[in-house]
């Protein structure tokens, strides 16, 4: 048979509400033109984001009732451990509430303060952390990562050539840990080659640096890996992932992502030393090292979840629908980061509005516009994620200005897929009229989580 299917039925479901045009004009002036600020009741379909929007499985339900709520030696964190440990090989294994919490005490525990921490690309809460930590946040995609329109099968990984250079120039004293994230977020959700993630474990090694994996998509990674890479067609997506955890000293995971679930996270590492500061700060600030935050029901939701997250049919199925989305687009003439990511489609905003340059915004006008057509959320990731000042007030934008639409796991069907590309041509088709943007108020750190903005009339 050649039509493929989604590996699972419906059990359940969740109306989803329908608003008029009027009605979405007057919800974004209340947001301050952030989507992020939009409440969920106004949104027909969204897609701000895939972390911890999971529809949830059968199975996963079931285990949360079985769930062991003790405070300390919980049986569900004991599944959840035993889970964790044989996909990633790592000795010590600290559940946290999400992903954020554990780079937060990733970073206390190697001090990065005045440091450098180099990533391929490091995403929001990642930098932010690092830069509330008083530490110094570099990037250092490939060159072609860079180019939206260039087709290539690992747009994801890191430039080796350029961590090289960064680590002689700051020198390895001042880099405290090295980091590369799978799948690539803030670069298109493009996968990094086991060939990558070996090379930059063996020039961190050099030098005597430890080596982390940002690993929230984890699976979507070795599947790209499984399906694009010389050597591993006939491995399984389970073998594939402990080879990838097998070159690093630890990791860091939002388990709201390829864990399939609402919630959650871990530090996992191989250093004692590191392991037990780890457990100090989570014990004063999350909870018990064997709840981390996390009711234990959560525990044992991830510990099906990240078993079914390896499934081939289940990522095959995830990857199909994001392409099927990319494809159409493509047909219209959208332009985006090509081929599709793991968990989203990309568009290319520098292209999409060329009459707006970085400063003013493109990704957000369009993310508006987008919702005021349909009441389809997206996010941007461009200049409000990501742009900065230098010392004269001048713009500096990032490489890339970006609109993603994060597909929900398990979520959506194709004729939401249809309806959410058909919101997209009509923007394209319009794009003309897009309009200018500026900020008008802003935080400190993570400032596109709740800035507020205005139209330059």
């Amino acid at each position: 048979m050649k039509t493929k299917i989604e590996p699972f039925k419906i059990k359940s479901i969740e109306e989803i509400p329908i608003t008029t045009l009027a009605e979405r004009e007057k919800y974004l002036e209340q947001a301050f033109y952030n989507p992020f600020s939009l409440r969920s009741e106004h949104v027909t379909i969204d897609l701000l984001t895939d972390s911890g929007t999971t529809a949830m499985s059968s199975k996963q339900w079931a285990a949360m009732m079985d769930s062991d709520e003790a405070y300390s030696g919980s049986r569900s964190y004991y599944k959840f451990e035993d889970v964790v440990k044989e996909i990633t090989g790592f000795k010590h294994v600290i559940p946290t509430h999400q992903g954020r919490a554990a780079e937060r005490i990733l970073f206390q525990c190697f001090d990065v303060t005045g440091k450098y921490v180099p990533n391929n690309t490091h995403f929001d809460t990642t930098r932010g952390n690092i830069e509330f930590n008083q530490g110094i946040a570099v990037d250092f995609p490939n060159e072609i990562g860079k180019i939206p329109e260039m087709r290539a099968d690992f747009k994801g990984n890191m430039d080796i050539d350029a961590l090289k250079a960064a680590i002689e120039k700051y020198g390895p004293e001042n880099i405290p840990l090295g980091m590369i994230t799978v799948t690539n977020n803030s670069g298109g959700g493009q996968p990094v080659s086991m060939q990558n993630i070996r090379e930059t474990k063996e020039v961190l090694s050099k030098y005597g640096i430890p080596f982390y994996i940002d690993c929230c998509r984890f699976a979507e990674n070795a599947y790209f890996i499984k399906q694009r890479e010389k050597g591993y067609e006939n491995k399984s997506i389970l073998e594939i992932a402990q080879e990838m955890f097998s070159y690093a000293d630890g990791a860091t995971m939002s388990s709201k992502k390829d864990g399939l679930s609402n919630t959650g996270g871990f530090l996992v590492t191989n250093d004692d030393k590191i392991a037990e500061k780890a457990k100090t700060i989570l014990i004063i600030t999350e909870g018990f090292p064997t709840y981390g935050g996390l009711a234990r029901r959560d525990l044992e939701a991830l510990a099906v979840g990240f078993k079914e997250a390896l499934k081939e049919e289940y990522l095959a199925y995830r990857i199909g629908q994001v392409e099927y989305l990319a494809n159409k687009l493509l047909e219209a003439g959208v332009p985006m980061i090509e081929p599709a990511g793991g968990h989203g489609v990309y568009i290319d905003a520098k292209r999409f509005a060329p009459h707006i340059a970085p400063e003013f915004f493109p990704g957000q006008a369009i993310c508006n516009e987008i919702y005021r057509l349909s009441g389809v959320r997206t996010v941007e990731i461009g200049s409000v994620m990501f742009g900065r000042k230098d010392e004269n007030g001048k713009h500096i934008a990032p490489d890339m200005e970006l609109v993603r639409l994060a597909i929900p796991r398990r979520v959506y069907t194709q004729n939401h897929l249809d309806y959410i590309a058909e919101a997209i041509i009509e923007t394209y088709k319009n794009r003309e009229s897009l309009k200018k943007m500026r900020i008008t108020w802003e935080a400190e750190f993570l400032r596109h989580f709740t800035i507020r903005m205005e139209y330059i009339q």
